[in-house]
């Protein structure tokens, strides 16, 4: 935790208070409402990243941390929509391009929220979505797995990547149109709420103003495996959560105290690595890391079950809720060399 909380966390625990938790059992039941994703920008939230000069907060990566872990303990599934908007903005500030000088700055200010579609790309060598140049844009064809926020999102970041293995990073608006259909929402065993659904190009056209990034494959997966491998905020939000649970139940303090001490070690050692530069050298021990953070978030949620009782097969208990959201946290932004990292841990006991 910072030592002066700064404004953002200030206002993501207000928000967190006020709003998320209250409402996050009704929440998972439903869905995200839009007055949610109003909240967050009125809180400043989705411009914690972005450049001061364009409207954005310009916040150290810990605050940008720090404010991920105090919306996703409230309510996973209003963290996991606003965090796709956080990518597109990184993306807009690194490079320059004539989308930039369109999107960034109602990106930062949050009159705009953006979502991403891009990562169907870690596939590679399969490629479920190709970019076909073509005179004046690019032409867009096959499915997009998974894009939440549908709904909610006013554009998104969408990759394709083309015969010679380029992947070319675009934006286009997050709507049905000729060439992209959405399926219906998918209802799945935890964060439905989000808004998933998979996309079906078909020839989706977008002008060649609209790209903001083209790179190789081989430098795409240079700098995504090392992200890839961090442990994420939510994981150690949940957690703290579920811990929350378990510190009121009669017999559950102590146990909460050990699992605290344990996954505030996990959580400095993982912040620490996060801050370092990164190189695909590194990926082993960011990843030992993450599944150490891992073992805390399933320890945490499973003792918030047992803590709660027979009351937590309910659907509408915060410990199921939260049980659920680690398990979705298991899978979310994995990639193959995470699988085998986790799966290796698992079987060594």
């Amino acid at each position: 935790m910072t030592t002066t909380p700064h404004p953002l966390v200030t206002g993501a625990h207000r928000l967190a208070h006020d709003l998320l938790v209250p409402q996050a059992e009704r929440v998972d039941q439903e869905e995200v409402p839009a007055s949610h994703v109003e909240a967050v920008k009125r809180a400043g939230l989705l411009g914690v990243v972005a450049p001061w000069e364009y409207g954005g907060a310009d916040a150290p990566a810990a605050v940008a941390r720090e404010t991920a872990e105090i919306l996703a303990g409230a309510c996973c599934s209003t963290w996991f929509v606003q965090t796709q908007h956080h990518t597109p903005v990184k993306l807009l500030a690194t490079y320059d391009s004539p989308v930039r000088e369109r999107l960034l700055r109602p990106l930062a200010t949050g009159e705009l929220m953006a979502g991403i579609a891009f990562a169907h790309v870690r596939a590679f060598p399969r490629v479920p979505v190709r970019a076909v140049p073509e005179e004046g844009g690019w032409r867009f064809e096959g499915r997009v797995p998974w894009y939440t926020g549908w709904g909610l999102n006013d554009v998104m970041l969408l990759a394709g990547v083309t015969d010679t293995a380029e992947v070319v990073f675009v934006f286009a608006e997050a709507r049905e149109q000729p060439g992209l259909t959405p399926s219906a929402p998918m209802r799945l065993a935890a964060l439905t709420a989000a808004r998933t659904v998979s996309l079906e190009l078909d020839g989706l056209w977008v002008p060649a103003e609209a790209v903001v990034l083209r790179t190789s494959q081989e430098e795409f997966a240079a700098v995504d495996l090392p992200r890839a491998a961090n442990a994420s905020p939510a994981v150690f939000g949940v957690a703290r959560a579920a811990l929350e649970l378990v510190a009121r139940s009669p017999e559950g303090e102590e146990t909460a105290e050990t699992l605290r001490a344990r996954l505030a070690q996990v959580r400095r050692e993982a912040y620490a690595l996060a801050d370092r530069p990164a190189g695909h050298d590194c990926v082993p021990e960011r990843l030992a890391v993450k599944t150490r953070a891992f073992d805390l978030l399933r320890a945490a949620t499973t003792a918030a079950i047992v803590a709660g009782g027979g009351r937590s097969m309910d659907r509408g208990s915060r410990a199921q809720r939260l049980a659920r959201e680690g398990m979705f946290l298991l899978v979310q932004g994995q990639t193959a060399e995470a699988r085998r990292t986790h799966l290796s841990v698992l079987a060594s006991g």
